[in-house]
């Protein structure tokens, strides 16, 4: 049993859904991993993660639409010292989720043939978000 980790760097440039799956699929393959589970975990308390379709862009414009509905910028919130951006952002990373947990099958984590993992920046400026991530499981030995 072997636990690994590693944090990934994302930029992003204003609201909307990053893909990270490849960076994190590389990732596993460089270390030869196997069998376990990979834990992806967002340091930002204003953006987050999600699995979601990775086919077709109308659902990444979509789910960010409706959440811009949801959670309207020119609310009346009383945290506004970092902008007004901000207390959405908040707000709209405690609807979703900071963590991932995985399970790897084969060397790849098992994700569906539709399914990327992102980033979901909630902030309307440009930011370097990090995820961490966490392997415990096999690793098959380095060539």
């Amino acid at each position: 049993m072997k636990q690994l980790t590693h944090t990934l760097t994302t930029a992003t440039d204003g609201p909307g859904l990053y893909e990270i799956t490849a960076e994190v699929l590389n990732w596993c393959q460089r270390h030869n991993t196997e069998e376990g589970l990979l834990t992806l975990f967002m340091r930002h308390t204003s953006a987050s993660l999600t699995i979601q379709e990775n086919a077709d862009p109308d659902v990444r414009f979509d789910l960010q639409e409706y959440f811009s509905r949801l959670v309207p910028q020119d609310g009346s919130y009383r945290h506004s010292a970092e902008g007004p951006d901000d207390m959405p952002a908040h707000i709209k990373s405690a609807l979703t989720e900071v963590q991932l947990t995985i399970p790897v099958q084969n060397g790849r984590p098992a994700l569906g043939t539709w399914q990327g993992i992102y980033v979901f920046e909630h902030r309307n400026q440009r930011h370097r978000r990090q995820v961490a991530m966490h392997f415990l499981g096999r690793c098959s030995e380095y060539m």
